[in-house]
C-alpha cells in the first residue's frame, strides 16, 4: 500500500513537471512567408488613373508635390485619399503564384485596374476576384497573382468627389495668407471690414472701432481657415443671373481668392468659382470662418 502511495505521488509529480514545462515553454510561432507586390514608392508615381469597368477613369497628376485631380473634375484632390489608392504598392501577401490563367482569378476582366505612372515606366495592378475561403482579392501584377485584403480595392474604388480636397485653401495658398475683405457680407457691409495679417504675424483691422487681439485671432484662423475640413464638397457652377453675398481672401503675392457665400442654414455652404466646388460645413464653423473676433467696440455716450 505504502510503494503504491509513493508511486502515485511521483506519477503526480511527473504530470505536474509536464504542465509546468509546457506553460512556461516558450511559443514558438510558425514563420509565414511574406511577398513583397512591388518594391515601387510612393515618389516613384507622378500619375495615376483608377478605372472600373464601363465608367470613365479618375486620373491624378502630381503637381509641385501635390496631387490634383484632372478627371471627372478638375480640383485639388485630398491627398490622404490618393495614398490610400496608391498603398497597394506597399503591400504583402502570404501567397505569389504565377499569373498563368487570368481568368481562373478573374483577372481576365478585372473589377478594377489601378495604374501607376513615373520615371520607372507604367505599372498596372488589376483586382479580380475574390477567394471564397479567406475572403482576399486575387491581385495581378508584373506576371503574378497575389492574395491581398479587400481594404486596397475599397480604398481605389472611393467615389472621385469624395477624393477632392476638402480646405477650401490650397497648402500653399494657406502659407501665403495675408487678410480678408468680407465688406460684401452683410453683416459687415456697414464696417466695410478688412483685416489684415502682417508679416510679422500682427493683425489689424480698417475699422477704428474694432480692437482684435492678436491670440483671438490666431486661434479663429488655425481653427477655421488651417483646420477646418469640410464634411463634404459638390461640383459649383456660378449662375450670374443669381448673385450671392461674398468674401475674399487675400494672399501675400496680391492674389485674391474669391468666395460665394450660398446658405447658411442648416448647412454653412461656401462656393469657390475659380475651382468650381461648394463646400459644406456645420453651421457653426461656417459662421465662425467669416466673423473674426475683431471686437468692435460699441461708441462711449457722452
Amino acid at each position: 500500500m505504502k510503494k503504491r502511495w509513493i508511486l502515485n505521488l511521483l506519477l503526480l509529480a511527473f504530470v505536474v513537471g509536464i504542465a509546468l514545462f509546457l506553460h512556461l515553454k516558450p511559443e514558438q510561432k510558425a514563420t509565414i512567408a511574406k511577398f513583397d507586390v512591388s518594391t515601387l514608392k510612393m515618389a516613384d508615381a507622378d500619375s495615376l488613373k483608377i478605372e472600373f469597368p464601363a465608367k470613365a477613369p479618375t486620373i491624378f497628376e502630381r503637381q509641385d508635390g501635390y496631387w490634383v485631380m484632372r478627371k471627372p473634375y478638375a480640383a485639388r484632390a485630398d491627398q490622404m485619399s490618393v495614398q490610400r489608392a496608391l498603398s497597394v504598392i506597399a503591400a504583402t501577401s502570404g501567397t505569389k503564384l504565377p499569373l498563368q490563367d487570368a481568368a481562373k482569378y478573374g483577372l481576365d476582366q478585372p473589377e478594377l485596374r489601378v495604374t501607376l505612372s513615373g520615371k520607372q515606366g507604367e505599372h498596372v495592378f488589376t483586382f479580380g476576384t475574390h477567394n471564397p475561403v479567406t475572403e482576399e482579392q486575387y491581385v495581378g501584377y508584373a506576371g503574378n497573382v497575389y492574395l491581398l485584403a479587400g481594404q486596397y480595392s475599397e480604398a481605389a474604388a472611393t467615389q472621385p468627389i469624395e477624393m477632392v480636397d476638402k480646405n477650401p485653401l490650397s497648402p500653399a495658398e494657406r502659407k501665403q495668407l495675408a487678410g480678408f475683405d468680407l465688406a460684401h457680407l452683410e453683416q459687415w457691409e456697414e464696417n466695410a471690414l478688412k483685416v489684415q495679417l502682417a508679416t510679422d504675424g500682427k493683425w489689424s483691422a480698417n475699422d477704428p472701432k474694432a480692437k482684435p487681439t492678436q491670440n483671438e485671432m490666431n486661434e479663429w484662423l488655425d481653427f477655421t481657415w488651417t483646420q477646418a475640413q469640410a464634411t463634404s464638397v459638390e461640383v459649383y457652377t456660378p449662375d450670374r443671373r443669381q448673385p450671392h453675398p461674398s468674401f475674399e481672401v487675400i494672399l501675400r503675392d496680391g492674389k485674391k481668392v474669391h468666395f460665394d457665400k450660398i446658405q447658411e442654414s442648416p448647412e454653412y455652404l461656401l462656393a469657390r468659382p475659380d475651382e468650381g466646388i461648394i463646400y459644406h460645413f456645420p453651421n457653426d464653423v461656417g459662421f465662425t470662418m467669416v466673423n473674426p473676433p475683431v471686437n468692435i467696440q460699441a461708441p462711449k455716450s457722452k
